[in-house]
């Protein structure tokens, strides 16, 4: 059996409340010893000193795009680019192409992740069938199968009474909904945060109302139902607000937001970049703050990239016709590293906890933590470690992201996934 020695490091792990210089020793796949100062008598010894070892970065919004779009992402490369990353565990949304609503449809993304994937990966079926919130999917089947949650992402249930029944089905599976909140009545035709940069450049907003109103909504169907439910890629200070207030009251709601949205307002649009086109699309300095603010109080649980690749031929378009989304999953450790560790809106530690402990806790994964006998799934960082962000730069297959041309700072240089040295000094490694 193969040992894998990790040396003085600073391991920082929120689940046991660990932030100190430690050893790690790993047998196999599993985590066989924590202490300070373990002999170097493993075949592989990783010395970390000056450098943060915590649990496997986990990633709870990801899109694939297998299967139907391969041609984007594939579940081979879409892992190679969290391997990158640092993150060892990834969830992938339902909408492909067909849709993950079906135990088949589990069971081919959990066959392909075997075969294929470099990270773990955990399935999110979808809430109804063909994600057209008309008929519920059949979820305790594909709960059985191997799906952590449900989700339309990407197509809002309009209908209040089919979502009131989904949570009242996903609670029978103790299943948390994450929910795409916009109200398409609203958003229709929209393409950026409807205000001055929508009219100063001629373009249909969309009013940060679709995503309040829904958020409400949906708060206000899980007090009725006792469910729980996962807002996704929260971007207004309402939201905020609604979410911060729902949880003193007792409801079962969390919440997520990604690098964009506390870090970039709809004036990066500029000269209609494309790479900038999102949904929800980027909103103010107000939101910023109020964003950067729910991460500090705990309102926001999570921190994901909501990796959506796109090819240039669907973004290098006009922008009412570019596709929404931007890649995420390479750059989403260090923007957390630069625009909140740095600037001292989280500590380390809680930055940390919002990639590990927090996703694992709310979809019940038995990852995020760095213990005696749990399954040896760590990151490397080195807080030092400047890159700039070009096409070059990303593994996907696609490089439509919003962060090309700026430098960051605190990588990830080893990635360790299932006992496995998955990348090393910022390769990958193919063993």
């Amino acid at each position: 059996m193969r040992k894998i020695l990790i040396k003085n490091g600073r391991v920082i792990d929120p689940a046991n409340k660990t932030d100190k210089l430690l050893d790690i020793l790993i047998e196999g796949d599993k985590i066989s010893s924590l202490k300070k100062s373990l002999p170097s008598t493993a075949e592989k010894v990783i010395d970390a000193r000056g450098k943060i070892v915590v649990p496997g970065l986990i990633d709870m919004h990801v899109h694939l795009r297998e299967p139907g779009r391969e041609d984007e992402e594939t579940i081979a490369s879409g892992t190679k680019a969290a391997v990158m990353g640092g993150i060892t565990s990834v969830c992938c949304m339902a909408n492909t192409n067909p849709c993950i609503d079906n135990v088949s449809g589990v069971k081919f993304i959990l066959l392909r992740a075997k075969n294929e994937g470099l990270v773990n990966v955990f399935p999110i079926g979808s809430v109804t069938r063909e994600l057209l919130g008309r008929e519920l999917s059949p979820m305790g089947e594909m709960s059985k199968a191997g799906i952590v949650a449900v989700s339309d992402d990407g197509s809002s249930i309009m209908n209040a009474k089919i979502m009131r029944r989904a949570l009242e089905y996903a609670k029978t599976f103790n299943l948390p909904v994450i929910i795409h909140s916009e109200d398409l009545n609203l958003s229709q035709g929209g393409v950026i945060n409807e205000g001055k940069m929508s009219a100063i450049l001629g373009l249909t907003g969309i009013p940060r109302e679709a995503e309040n109103i829904m958020v409400a909504r949906d708060i206000a169907l899980a007090e009725l139902t006792g469910a729980k439910i996962h807002i996704a890629h929260v971007s207004t200070k309402e939201s905020v607000g609604l979410i911060k207030e729902a949880k003193k009251n007792g409801i079962k709601v969390t919440c997520e937001t990604c690098p964009h949205y506390f870090t970039l307002t709809e004036k990066s649009v500029g000269k209609y970049n494309t790479n900038m086109k999102m949904k929800p699309p980027l909103r103010t300095q107000r939101d910023i703050k109020a964003i950067r603010e729910g991460l500090a109080d705990g309102t926001i649980d999570c921190i994901v990239s909501d990796h959506a690749p796109h090819l240039d031929i669907e973004k290098d378009v006009e922008f009412n016709l570019a596709a929404f989304g931007v890649v995420g999953l390479e750059t989403l450790l260090p923007l957390i590293m630069v625009e909140l560790v740095e600037k001292k809106v989280l500590s380390l530690f809680e930055a940390i906890k919002k990639v590990t402990l927090n996703p694992a806790t709310i979809l019940k994964l038995k990852k995020g933590r760095i213990k005696v006998g749990e399954c040896a799934d760590l990151t490397i960082i080195d807080s030092q470690k400047e890159l700039k962000i070009d096409t070059g730069f990303f593994h996907s297959k696609c490089k439509n992201s919003p962060f090309i041309g700026i430098k960051l700072k605190g990588f990830a240089v080893t990635t360790i996934v299932k006992g496995r040295i998955a990348m090393e000094n910022r390769i990958l490694v193919s063993n």
